[in-house]
């Protein structure tokens, strides 16, 4: 092999990237490659906001929906009177108006129809579709009443391993309008906000409950000019924060509030105003007495508390012409419970006031909302460059659509109300999320023991998490609790630990140091892994043979007994795991006792479980206790074998075993129709849809009562075998996997950017990132300089790879001479190696203008 290094190099990054400049050109061909969703994809919900800093969703109408901003989960959450409008005029004088989204589909069945906050008479464009290249996302508005077309960008700065950029609450939403017709047109555009600080939910009238009195005002600054909201609430209590809101272009106009009237006044106002020349008047009153009706009654239209503000954008368009109007807001509401708020008990403890508080991380970065406007919009050329290189290198990856779709959508999850990240430094995750309130409380390991886009994503953040467990939540015994809770303050779970969870957790400690190369805190939690793997062994296996065979408590939430493959090969994967880590720490007499004891395992493993076909639960009788699955085929038995090869740490079982117990869990447990299925349990895949159950017995000997949710469909253990798959070269399996997964979030039945397990935005779907890892073969080890590809595509290939110093593509490409030629791009930082391992005869390492 041939290496050929650029003088520059991973040496010598710069921040931003000038390849970038042809977005244009790329985003075409990329955009053929994502699925689009009409404007009646009512469930179509895309996520905007950054880690840790809540959301706003934009809908497949392109209206904005489902308001997460105040530290709370908030699905159906709507914001009165909040929308973008524009107002088009001909040469002749011809004006058409329209809010810039689509018509509202229905039902219309509400009690008392549509509020006035809705707006839902006002007219719209006819149709709409909606697709996303990560972290953007696009609705193309069209209709044959307004002589033009309009597609809303809108996105939020995501850049790997760079977690502050990829922090910043708000959104930039850019309107791209083109002009249809062969004159020019007098086109304005304008944004609505509603003030919503110390929102409290809605009263009867749909309109909001707000603990203070909200203000807006117009802020000039030299270098920023936009609305800015406050209110009184008082500073350090969940209710205090601010909003901003601002546009990029010169010539705007400003209305900070609306007219405070009765009735629809304030809409009426706004609305004729707009209307008469797209310039909005700086204030209107009205002196004319109104209806005495609120001299009896306390109608919350009659004295609407919202403040709304305005700020609208004219510009002219030449025949066929196309103009972009930018906008961006921001909110800072930076202090929420210091607690996991979850079941009923925790919410009337929080309504009593039983919860300190806590900033969010994002609280340390930004002293307001209009702090984090002016950085958004001072730094916005870098931030989307940057964020555009990484859409451009996710999106060039070679592997099928579905499968590149699979990756994409769930990296929603870490910028999703299913994670916090606060003060303290530490990332937080529930398990998902309820319309509401949060599920599954405490970084549950047997939980995010699937997960894998965080961990290469931001492995920063991952680290934090790992610190959590064995720094602070291990106990003397060296027992680790499935869920986190004293680093917030609060008594440390009592439950047994989950087997899966702690041996899981060993091994993804020696997947962020991988990532990171990180020796420091490899050393500093060393102590921790080794009790939790001394605990592990005398807990767990009762006969020395280094199998787990007693009590396991699992993600299924019961016990199993007895020796099975999802266990076992844990056990395995975790000796394996110990062994790589004392290697690095230089302590060659532990690393070779683990290894040992991981060759015992496995080889005991195999004896005890295998069937000639796959892996059962060694149980000699399989309903002396409830909730087991004896001879079933178990969609998880391989659940350490997929551990240990995101990782690198290689087979833990023999490889046609592997493959073979792979190739049963497809032939027994995808199904074509799940109405074939008949189960009462839980249900995420029904009628005709296809789905991976967790388990079934193709042999019989099904117990009486199998663990409890063996007949459902997880989407994070679909990926899991998916991925697994395609490690063994089993690709169309795993496509076959994939592709039913994806059929179903169709944004029409489910979100296709939240896949629902218990809750929404589940971490377990974090599993599709292994996926790209799979494709590509690529694994770090950067406390040993070494970096490897092994593409399951034996030709042409590309894609985008990342670790802990830094991101970019990797391409490889069979040249007229026969011999495979791979280019190793750096994005960003570095690429941690020299020499990296590839199958090609040359490779060339290539630096794209990075930043360390």
């Amino acid at each position: 092999m041939t290496l050929l290094t650029t003088p520059t190099s991973h040496l010598s990054p710069t921040k931003e990237s000038p390849s970038m400049n042809d977005h244009d050109d790329w985003t075409g061909a990329a955009q053929e490659r994502v699925r689009h969703y009409p404007g009646t994809a009512s469930e179509a919900a895309f996520l905007l906001g950054g880690i840790g800093t809540g959301n706003v969703s934009i809908g497949a109408r392109g209206e904005f929906r489902d308001w997460e901003i105040f530290n709370w989960p908030g699905k159906g959450q709507y914001m009165p009177f909040t929308f973008f409008a524009i107002r088009t005029r001909t040469l002749s004088g011809e004006v058409r108006t329209a809010v810039l989204e689509s018509e509202i589909a229905g039902p219309h069945a509400k009690s008392h129809g549509y509020f006035n906050g809705e707006l839902a008479g006002l007219p719209r464009f006819r149709t709409s579709r909606m697709w996303s290249l990560y972290p953007s996302v696009f609705v193309e508005l069209t209709s044959p009443d307004l002589p033009v077309t309009v597609v809303l960008e809108a996105f939020t700065p995501f850049v790997p391993g760079d977690e502050l950029d990829s922090g910043i609450p708000g959104a930039v939403l850019r309107y791209h309008v083109t002009n249809l017709t062969e004159e020019s047109l007098d086109v304005s555009v304008v944004g609505s906000l509603t003030n919503a600080l110390g929102f409290g939910g809605y009263d009867v009238f749909g309109n909001l409950k707000l603990s203070g009195t909200p203000s807006n005002v117009l802020r000039e600054e030299e270098e920023l000019t936009g609305l800015f909201y406050t209110s009184d609430d008082a500073p350090g209590t969940e209710q205090f924060g601010t909003m901003a809101f601002a546009t990029t272009e010169p010539d705007a106009n400003y209305r900070p509030e609306w007219l405070q009237g009765q009735w629809t006044d304030n809409a009426q106002d706004f609305w004729d105003d707009f209307t008469d020349d797209g310039a909005l008047d700086f204030f209107h009153s009205v002196d004319a007495p109104g209806s005495e009706l609120d001299h009896f009654y306390d109608f919350s239209y009659l004295r609407l508390r919202e403040k709304i503000g305005s700020i609208a954008v004219p510009k002219l368009l030449g025949a066929g012409g196309t103009e972009t109007f930018e906008f961006a807001f921001t909110w800072h509401v930076p202090h929420r419970p210091k607690g996991w708020v979850e079941v009923d008990a925790d919410l009337e403890r929080h309504a009593a006031g039983g919860y300190p508080t806590i900033r969010n991380h994002y609280a340390l970065v930004y002293e307001d909302a209009w702090a984090a406007l002016a950085d958004l919009l001072g730094r916005l050329d870098s931030l989307d460059a940057r964020s555009r290189a990484f859409t451009r290198s996710l999106y060039s990856s070679s592997v099928p659509d579905v499968v590149l779709e699979a990756v994409a959508t769930n990296i929603t999850v870490i910028r999703s109300h299913t994670c916090f990240w606060l003060e303290d430094g530490n990332f937080y995750g529930w398990e998902g999320i309820r319309n509401d309130v949060g599920c599954g409380l405490g970084n549950v390991n047997h939980v995010w023991n699937y997960a894998q886009g965080l961990a290469f994503l931001f492995p920063r953040l991952e680290v934090s998490m790992r610190r959590m467990e064995f720094l602070l939540e291990i106990d003397e015994h060296g027992a680790v609790p499935f869920r986190s809770r004293q680093s917030l303050g609060e008594e440390r779970w009592k439950m047994v630990p989950a087997a899966d969870g702690q041996l899981g957790a060993v091994v993804r400690a020696c997947r962020e140091w991988r990532l990171t190369g990180d020796d420091d805190y490899l050393r500093e939690i060393w102590p921790s892994l080794v009790l939790a793997m001394e605990y592990a062994i005398t807990t767990w296996d009762t006969d020395g043979d280094l199998v787990p065979d007693s009590q396991q408590s699992n993600t299924y939430d019961i016990e199993f007994y007895g020796a099975n493959g999802m266990m076992g090969t844990l056990m395995v994967a975790a000796l394996r795991a110990m062994s790589d880590m004392a290697d690095g720490l230089a302590e060659s007499e532990a690393s070779a006792d683990y290894a040992e004891k991981a060759a015992r395992s496995s080889a005991a493993l195999d004896a005890l479980c295998w069937n000639g076909s796959f892996y059962v639960q060694d149980l000699a009788d399989p309903d002396a206790h409830r909730y087991q699955f004896g001879r079933g085929c178990h969609s998880d038995q391989l659940l350490g074998q997929f551990l240990a090869s995101v990782t690198g740490l290689g087979h833990v079982l023999p490889a046609e075993r592997v493959r073979s117990a792979l190739s049963a869990i497809v032939r027994h447990n995808l199904r074509d129709e799940m109405r074939t299925v008949g189960t009462v349990q839980r249900v995420y895949a029904l009628n005709d849809e296809a789905g991976l159950v967790l388990c079934s017995w193709p042999d019989g000997g099904r117990p009486r009562f199998p663990f409890g949710y063996s007949d459902e469909v997880w989407t994070g253990v679909e990926y899991q075998v998916a991925a697994s798959l395609v490690y063994e070269g089993l690709v169309e399996d795993a496509v076959a996997i994939v592709t039913e997964v994806r059929a179903r979030q169709d944004g029409v039945l489910r979100n296709p950017w939240s896949e629902n397990e218990a809750g929404h935005h589940y971490s377990r779907s974090l599993a599709s990132w292994a996926l790209l890892t799979a494709y590509s073969g690529f694994t770090a080890d950067l406390g040993r300089g070494r970096v490897r590809f092994a593409p399951v595509v034996e030709g042409d290939f590309s894609t985008f790879w990342s670790h802990g110093k830094g991101w970019g593509t990797y391409t490889q490409t069979v040249g007229g001479d026969g011999r495979l030629v791979a280019v190793v791009e750096v994005i960003e930082g570095e690429l941690g190696t020299e020499s990296p391992e590839t199958p090609a005869d040359e490779v060339r390492i290539e630096a794209a203008g990075a930043r360390v």
